[in-house]
């Protein structure tokens, strides 16, 4: 028997223990799971669940309006800088406040909740606060990449469940069974950060080899200068613009069909086309921070690849091997920290242009 569940791969422990908590729910979930665990697609799958009747069949129209975040019940908070700030988790709370409109609950999804103990004024203790006072119809679903000290309090207030990021191996196997080729099911699933959507939605992208390539091939051909470091940054902010587009393609579609269903249900419109142009607002932007963060995986790999080659040299005391493995290893720090910072809601532009100017030197 299949249900929403499945579409979890390489979950099973954390999908057992939701299969049980969507019988008997409390009053706040936090999931926690390393980049490339699909912590957004298992709220939204968990969301579902505790919505359905039947928990989570997967088949019901509660299911399917939930799992297109089209459940008016079902609300993400917004985070408009670079931490949580108060006032956005005292809107979150409002919202929970509000009487379900169907026979479920309201549920509340706050993600990056590590980040409400960052910032000038960690915004920690409001969202404490909400959880302590939680109307007896409402649930919230936090995620969180990690789980800092600083969130302890908050974690003992929710029932945690920790995931794993998936395999490029299980992504494959699913994207083979769905009918691609192995060999650009293996393309899609080493360029999605373990996010079975984004394999799904490269899996149509035929600009993907060229655009690892270009990536590759970002230090053979900075020269030195910052003209040329400008432009491959703008370059790659063009390709990072082109790489949406596959994902939009997927979205026009999805907003064509709930416009058909509405006019055969006698409506003028589609009720909620607001929400689900903001909601698909959000995944174009996930989909260019994936895109970005695999990019800079490709370029950390150019780099270490040639920190392997000059190892031996440079152990025989060959001196230009020497400087290569050290600019290397430096390079490699650059683009970690240009990683770490797409976690603090940078311009990506201004991100790629410091990038290339910063590996100039190496």
């Amino acid at each position: 028997m299949t249900d929403v569940f499945d579409a979890l791969v390489g979950q099973e422990l954390a999908v057992a223990a939701m299969r049980q908590y969507v019988k008997a729910p409390v009053h706040a979930y936090l999931l926690s799971g390393p980049v490339g665990s699909s912590l957004h697609d298992t709220a939204l799958t968990f969301a579902a669940a505790l919505q359905c009747p039947l928990n989570g069949c997967g088949t019901c129209e509660t299911c399917r309006l939930v799992l297109s975040e089209g459940d008016a019940d079902v609300s993400f908070a917004e985070r408009a800088g670079l931490s949580w700030r108060i006032d956005e988790l005292r809107e979150a709370e409002r919202v929970s406040r509000r009487r379900p409109l169907g026979p479920g609950y309201q549920i509340v999804v706050i993600e990056d909740v590590e980040l409400t103990t960052t910032g000038a004024s960690p915004s920690a203790p409001a969202l404490l606060k909400s959880l302590e006072e939680t109307p007896t119809r409402t649930i919230f679903l936090l995620t969180a990449e990690d789980v800092p000290p600083a969130l302890d309090t908050i974690a003992s207030r929710c029932v945690e469940l920790k995931l794993k990021g998936l395999s490029e191996e299980g992504i494959a196997e699913v994207l083979i069974r769905e009918g691609a080729t192995a060999l650009a099911a293996r393309a899609a699933a080493s360029a999605a950060n373990g996010n079975l959507r984004r394999a799904r939605i490269l899996g149509r992208d035929d600009a993907l080899a060229q655009r690892i390539a270009q990536w590759r091939s970002v230090p053979e051909r900075l020269n030195g200068t910052p003209a040329t470091s400008a432009a491959l940054a703008s370059e790659i902010a063009r390709a990072l613009e082109d790489a949406v587009a596959p994902l939009q393609m997927v979205q026009d579609e999805e907003m064509e069909l709930r416009v058909q269903e509405s006019r055969q249900m006698g409506q003028r419109s589609v009720s909620n086309r607001r929400d689900i142009e903001a909601q698909f607002k959000r995944e174009q932007r996930r989909f260019r921070i994936d895109e970005l963060r695999f990019g800079l995986t490709a370029l950390t790999n150019v780099y270490r690849d040639r920190m392997v080659e000059s190892l031996e040299g440079s152990e025989l005391g060959d001196a230009r091997d020497q400087y290569r493995v050290g600019a290397s290893i430096r390079a490699i720090g650059v683009v970690s920290e240009a990683s770490r910072r797409l976690s603090s809601n940078v311009d990506e532009t201004l991100l790629l242009n410091d990038l290339m100017l910063s590996l100039m030197e190496f």
